[in-house]
C-alpha cells in the first residue's frame, strides 16, 4: 500500500519578500494548496542572506501566516529556493563501466552515476547544490533520454552541476534551522520557476525561463528536453526601484508604488502628456514625475537585464530561433506592462509571460496564479516530484498529518503511524487518517442520498 498523498511546503527567501506555500496533489494530478503566507525580507541582498536574524523573523512571520490560513496543517520540512551572485554551473562528463553487462541497466547504476559527480573538482569555498543529467549513452549510442532496461557495457552521461558558495549556502540553512524547520532540500530558483510555468511540450521545443524577482534575475534554458544553460544575473526589480528613486528624486517606497501602478516597459508606449503627482516631504510642495521620464528609466534598466539573457543564449548558441518555445518571462518584475514587446525586440525571440495556474487546482486564491510565485510553486511540484519517484530526499518522518477540508469538525488526536519498507525506501503508511476520510466520504453520501429521499417522498 502507497503511502497517502504527502503535503510538500516551498519556501522562496527572495528580496523583497518571503513567501510559504503547502499543497499536495489531488486525484486529478493538479496542485491543491493548504496554506500561504508572506512576509517582507529585509534580510536579504541580491538573493543572498547577509541579515540572519532579520531573516529568521521574516520566514517565521511567513510561517504563522501560513499556519494561520490552514491551523491544521503541521509543517517540519520545506524545499528552500536558492538564487545569488554566487552562483554558478558547470559542464561534465561521467562514464561508468558496468559490472553485470548480462543484465539490462537499472536505476542504481544511474544512481552511482550521478553519485561520482558529486567528487568532481570544485574551487575552495564552493559547494555542490545539484548534479542534472542531460543526455545519456550506452555502449556507442548517443543521446538516450532514459537508459533504464538497455543492455551495454559502459554508460555514460554529461552533467549540469550547480554549485554555490558554502557561506551563503550555510546562512540559508541556519535561517531555515533557527525558524523551526528543517531543509528537505536546496533547489535553484530558476528550474522551480520553470517547473511552475513549463509544460513538456515547451521543454521539446526549447524555451528560456527568465524569471525577474528582486534581486535577481534568474535564467534557465532548455533545449530538445535537456536543461542547458543556468544562470544568475545580478539585476532584477530592485535596482529598477533604485534607478526611479535616484532619477526622479523620491523615495524609495515611493519609487517602487511608481514602478508598480505606472511602470511601462516601453518608453514609446507611454503617453507624454501624462504625470503623477507624488505629495512633497515635510510641507514642501507637490513632485509631478512625467509617465514618459518613468518609463525612460525603466526601459533602460530592463534592456540592460535582457542584453545578459542574450548573452547568455550566445553563450550557448541558442539566440538565433533554435528556441521555438521563445522567452518565458515571470517572477515578480515580469508584470512590467509591455515588457513582452522589450523581450522580443532585445532578444530576437518570441515572448510570453509565464504563469504557475496550468498546474493549480480550482478554487485557489487568485494571488497565487500571479507569476510572483512561480518558484513557490515550483519547489512545491519539485517535492512532489521526488516523493512520486521514490527518491532518497523522502524520508519516512515526512509531514505526517493532513490537514481537515472541513475546518469545524474536530478530529481527535491521530495515532502515530506505522513505517513500512515499500521497494527500499521508508515511507509513512497513514491507515489512521485513511478511515477518517472514508467516514467523511461516506457521510457526504449518506447526506446526498437523505436528500434524494426527501425530493422523492415530497412528489
Amino acid at each position: 500500500m502507497k503511502q497517502k498523498r504527502p503535503i510538500i511546503v516551498g519556501l522562496d527567501i527572495g528580496t523583497t519578500k518571503i513567501a510559504v506555500i503547502a499543497g499536495r496533489r489531488n486525484e486529478f494530478g493538479k496542485l491543491e494548496i493548504l496554506g500561504f503566507g508572506r512576509a517582507n525580507s529585509n534580510g536579504v541582498k541580491h538573493g543572498q542572506v547577509l541579515n540572519i536574524d532579520e531573516t529568521i523573523k521574516a520566514i517565521r512571520t511567513a510561517m504563522d501566516n501560513c499556519l494561520a490560513s490552514n491551523p491544521n496543517l503541521q509543517v517540519e520540512e520545506v524545499y528552500v529556493g536558492v538564487a545569488g551572485h554566487h552562483i554558478k554551473s558547470l559542464q561534465t562528463r561521467g562514464d561508468i563501466v558496468r559490472q553485470r553487462t548480462e543484465d539490462e541497466i537499472v536505476q542504481s547504476e544511474i544512481d552511482q552515476l550521478i553519485a561520482d559527480q558529486y567528487k568532481t573538482y570544485i574551487p575552495a569555498g564552493d559547494q555542490i547544490i545539484d548534479v542534472i543529467p542531460q543526455e545519456f549513452t550506452v555502449d556507442n549510442h548517443p543521446n538516450i533520454a532514459n537508459p533504464i532496461g538497455y543492455g551495454g557495457v559502459k554508460i555514460g552521461a554529461n552533467f549540469h552541476i550547480i554549485t554555490g558558495d558554502k557561506n551563503a549556502i550555510r546562512n540559508i540553512n541556519r535561517s531555515v534551522g533557527k525558524a523551526n524547520l528543517q531543509t528537505k532540500d536546496l533547489v535553484l530558483q530558476p528550474l522551480a520557476s520553470a517547473a511552475a510555468v513549463m509544460g513538456q511540450e515547451d521543454l521539446e521545443a526549447g524555451v528560456a525561463i527568465v524569471d525577474i524577482g528582486g534581486g535577481t534575475t534568474d535564467l534557465a534554458v532548455f533545449y530538445e528536453g535537456i536543461l542547458k544553460h543556468t544562470a544568475v544575473i545580478p539585476f532584477a526589480g530592485e535596482n529598477i526601484t533604485n534607478d526611479i528613486k535616484t532619477g526622479l528624486g523620491v523615495l524609495k517606497s515611493q519609487a517602487e508604488l511608481l514602478k508598480v501602478k505606472f511602470g511601462c516597459a516601453l518608453a514609446n508606449e507611454a503617453k507624454s502628456n501624462a504625470f503623477i503627482t507624488i505629495p512633497g516631504l515635510r510641507g514642501m510642495p507637490a513632485k509631478e514625475i512625467s509617465v514618459k521620464n518613468l518609463a525612460n528609466i525603466i526601459q533602460a534598466r530592463m534592456s540592460e537585464i535582457l542584453d545578459f539573457v542574450t548573452y547568455h543564449l550566445k553563450q550557448v548558441g541558442l539566440d538565433n530561433k533554435a528556441l521555438n518555445g521563445g522567452v518565458v518571462l515571470t517572477g515578480g518584475g515580469s508584470q512590467l506592462e509591455h515588457l513582452i514587446q522589450l523581450t522580443e525586440y532585445v532578444t530576437g525571440l518570441n515572448a510570453r509571460i509565464g504563469l504557475p495556474n496550468e498546474h493549480l487546482a480550482a478554487g485557489h486564491a487568485e494571488d497565487l496564479s500571479k507569476p510572483t510565485y512561480s518558484t513557490c510553486i515550483g519547489l512545491i511540484l519539485k517535492g512532489l516530484d521526488d516523493f512520486e519517484n521514490n527518491r532518497q530526499e523522502f524520508s519516512a518522518n515526512y509531514l505526517r498529518m493532513e490537514p481537515e477540508l472541513v475546518q469545524e469538525e474536530v478530529m481527535a488526536p491521530l495515532p502515530e503511524p506505522a513505517v513500512s519498507e515499500i521497494e527500499g525506501v521508508n515511507i509513512t503508511n497513514r491507515r489512521g487518517l485513511a478511515g477518517f476520510w472514508d467516514k467523511f466520504r461516506d457521510k457526504i453520501i449518506e447526506l446526498f442520498r437523505e436528500e434524494e429521499d426527501a425530493k422523492f417522498n415530497g412528489r
